[in-house]
């Protein structure tokens, strides 16, 4: 089906490693494909690039080659202490494609990127930048949000507007890439990009991946909303470490990652709730993340009653075959000249773009769809 490029903004980070070292095994058939969906039988015949067809590259601001973070992942329990010689050629050829991250922002660094992007993508048929950096603080408002024409002359005249995932965003789409978050960042989610997509013909999707604890509420809402059980107060404690707990320890980075959580709850439940999810930084837990929540509901004559879960993951191993199917899937669409926002992929993310059902059930037979016909 031709080769895909995947370049990974954040590509020594835990996720951007776990999916390279990961689709690597894979293809030498050293793992099993779990936890990847588009390896279901629902998708055989949906003409995806296969993961031979993938060629990974990527920008990061550490240098830490891709070799040696694999290794600080076997010794954190994330992958198998067999994985990293076997699939080292493969990391290898992959650290050769990764690129520094630009510094600053504005026209400069967007043309930095266009070139590292159109360098990338010679001998390729098509290329889709993945986003799976550090979450940002939410977007400050600019009227050069507000339409292209307004952003082309904002950067013309040397302003900087963009933050740094809406900067990949508009230079993935200059540079006729399909373009993916998988952070609650602003990615293309301004109404300048939308634009800037539509007319360069490129699709996008996203925001936030749906791993754990939201996955789960967007199973469980629906059903108290089917049931006619009344949610009064649904409440969330995230302990996590590694990178990503780090990060969510800023009070702006977790409010983009808080304000994505609630709208699963909202648009299935139809509904506010009382209750808040708080998000605790613990160093020692490394890339794993426990998460407990508190449901509070209202059935029958108004008795009240509780349900009480916790969720216990490994973040990188629960997103990065995600990564790996969003690479595939949005490759599809670059070469059926899908643009614009594919609301069919919500069944990934906590705040989908597009429009589009919340509920899991819904979202993956639009995915299905969507990819067969």
């Amino acid at each position: 089906m031709g080769k895909i490029g995947v370049w990974l903004i954040g590509a020594r980070g835990s996720v951007a490693t776990t999916a390279v070292a990961g689709a690597a095994a894979m293809r030498a058939g050293l793992a099993a494909r779990t936890g990847c969906v588009t390896e279901l039988p629902d998708f055989a015949g949906a003409e995806l690039p296969g993961l031979g067809d993938l060629v990974f590259g990527g920008h990061d601001v550490v240098g830490t080659p891709l070799v040696k973070r694999a290794e600080q992942l076997v010794a954190a329990g994330v992958l198998p202490a067999t994985l990293p010689g076997p699939v080292a050629a493969d990391l290898e050829a992959a650290e050769a494609r990764l690129r520094p991250a630009p510094d600053g922002g504005g026209r400069a660094a967007i043309d930095r990127v266009v070139a590292d992007l159109t360098a990338f993508g010679e001998g390729l048929d098509h290329v889709v930048v993945v986003n799976v950096s550090s979450t940002e603080p939410p977007c400050v408002p600019h009227p050069a949000h507000a339409s292209l024409a307004a952003l082309e002359a904002a950067l013309d005249a040397g302003e900087d507007v963009l933050p740094a995932s809406a900067l990949y965003a508009y230079a993935a789409f200059r540079a006729g890439c399909g373009f993916v978050d998988f952070t609650p960042s602003t990615g293309a989610r301004l109404p300048a990009l939308d634009e800037l997509a539509r007319t360069t013909g490129q699709p996008y999707a996203g925001r936030d991946g749906k791993t754990g604890e939201t996955l789960l509420r967007a199973v469980l809402a629906p059903m108290f909303a089917q049931r006619a059980l009344n949610v009064l107060a649904w409440s969330g404690t995230n302990l996590l470490g590694g990178g990503d707990g780090a990060t969510l320890a800023d009070p702006g980075a977790a409010s983009s990652k808080n304000a994505s959580k609630q709208q699963v709850l909202e648009q299935n439940l139809g509904h506010p709730v009382d209750g808040e999810v708080h998000i605790d930084y613990v160093p020692a837990l490394g890339d794993w993340k426990t998460a407990w929540d508190h449901v509070l509901f209202e059935g029958f004559l108004g008795t009240r009653m509780t349900l009480q879960l916790t969720w216990q993951g490994c973040d990188s191993a629960l997103a990065a075959p995600l990564v790996l199917d969003l690479a595939r899937l949005t490759g599809k669409a670059c070469r059926d000249g899908v643009a614009g926002p594919v609301a069919e992929f919500g069944f990934f993310f906590k705040d989908p773009v597009g429009d589009g059902a919340h509920d899991l059930a819904s979202q993956y037979a639009a995915l299905r769809e969507w990819a067969n016909r």
